[in-house]
């Protein structure tokens, strides 16, 4: 028997109330902008989602869109099997797996060349010279307000990996990001491994947060990045057919490391300081960059700020992703649109058009932008580089929504 409590009832049980993107966007307090709220965009479809911060099992059951989409091309998704269960690692992964790479597997290698014909490579640099694609992962974040700010004041525009189950939790924070402008791209529903899953839970990782971004921001990506940098060209096949851009990175600032309790504020400092004494030394003169940030807490969205004015000092240029590309469709629906690289770097607006709401459903498709370079990277992290905390859901939301969860499948 199906309970029919609503989460918007079990946020009058917490005392939360409905808020609007104006409202949550002029708090500056981060106790206050982590305070839960109610959005019915969100909490009104909840039931047709996975649960939150724990892996996708699979496609949700009456979701004939996604099981059609996913029937569509399941036949030819290449044979590989995954290396792990529910988006873990197996112990022995790394020591199984043949030396050649005949999977391009990124995690063993840093292989950004797919070996299946018909993959696009993936992008870990920009093609202009002296240029910083910057973007940050794990988002949104509840208390990002003050950093958004700092952006929204420089008239500077990132590229945003957020992970679907965050936009579930933080919807109006999602909706602040397209509003502002941000190129917003999928980081999977619940920031595991994307090889150690199966094809459904490969889909339903990327196609829920798809569908999550499009019901907040009315708007659905065609970009992602997978946890840890971890792709093969299994994942890479099944993000295609979603018309998903896989981006990943060639410099970390490992900002990550410090929540993780893995280094210290000094060493991520020096990472940073590092990175920017590149752009002296002529490391970017012929091709740009792609930095690893992330915007994961309040330490890692504070050294941003702390470094966003040595980064546009360093570079002659700071601009999203897909702006160094000339991507000016970043996503499915085709009425907004983002200025050229040209248009971006003089000032002008392009040809900008629709206001970033919450509504409808997405398509699922869509095509993937131009891709980066095609040769490995030779600076990335390893097997466990790029790995975050992970979901930040603030506890009030987890508990109300793990509550939700509970008695929608009763």
């Amino acid at each position: 028997m199906r309970t029919t409590l609503s989460l918007s009832l079990a946020a009058l049980i917490l005392g939360a109330s409905a808020r609007t993107a104006e409202e949550q966007n002029a708090l500056s307090d981060p106790t206050a902008e982590c305070a839960w709220y109610d959005y019915p965009p969100v909490t009104n479809v909840l039931a047709s989602y996975p649960p939150i911060g724990t892996p996708v099992k699979g496609i949700m059951p009456g979701d004939s869109a996604g099981q059609a989409k996913f029937d569509s091309f399941k036949a030819n998704i290449p044979n590989i099997a995954p290396r792990g269960v529910d988006g873990a690692f197996a112990t022995d992964a790394l020591s199984k797996y043949d030396k050649t790479d005949p999977d391009c597997w990124w995690s063993f290698s840093t292989c950004a060349q797919p070996k299946l014909a018909g993959l696009k490579p993936d992008i870990f640099d920009v093609p202009e010279p002296r240029t910083l694609g910057y973007g940050f992962d794990d988002g949104p974040n509840c208390s990002h307000n003050a950093f958004y700010d700092l952006l929204q004041q420089n008239k500077q525009k990132a590229t945003m990996f957020f992970i679907g189950t965050n936009v579930v939790a933080e919807p109006l924070q999602a909706l602040r990001a397209a509003q502002d402008g941000h190129e917003i791209c999928v980081h999977t529903w619940s920031h595991r491994a994307m090889t150690a899953f199966t094809n459904e839970q490969i889909f339903g990782e990327l196609w829920y947060t798809m569908q999550i971004i499009k019901v907040v921001t009315g708007y659905t990506p065609t970009c992602w990045r997978p946890p840890q940098g971890d792709a093969d060209d299994r994942v890479r096949f099944i993000a295609q057919q979603l018309g998903l851009q896989n981006i990943i990175w060639k410099h970390d600032t490992f900002d990550w490391h410090v929540p993780a309790g893995q280094s210290t504020p000094e060493e991520v400092q020096k990472n940073y300081d590092d990175f920017i004494a590149l752009v002296g030394k002529g490391e970017f003169d012929h091709v740009g960059a792609i930095l690893l940030a992330h915007e994961l807490d309040n330490y890692t969205m504070q050294t941003a700020m702390d470094n966003y004015a040595k980064l546009v000092k360093a570079f002659d240029h700071v601009v999203p992703v897909g702006v160094a590309f000339n991507k000016t469709q970043p996503y499915v629906e085709t009425n907004l649109t983002f200025p050229n690289f040209q248009q971006y770097i003089s000032g002008q607006s392009g040809g900008s058009s629709g206001t970033p709401s919450g509504s409808g459903k997405p398509s699922g498709s869509g095509s993937p932008s131009k891709s980066g370079s095609a040769a490995s990277p030779s600076n990335t992290t390893g097997q466990q580089g790029g790995i975050s905390a992970g979901v930040s859901v603030k506890a009030p939301a987890a508990m109300v929504l793990g509550l939700l969860g509970a008695a929608l499948v009763l």
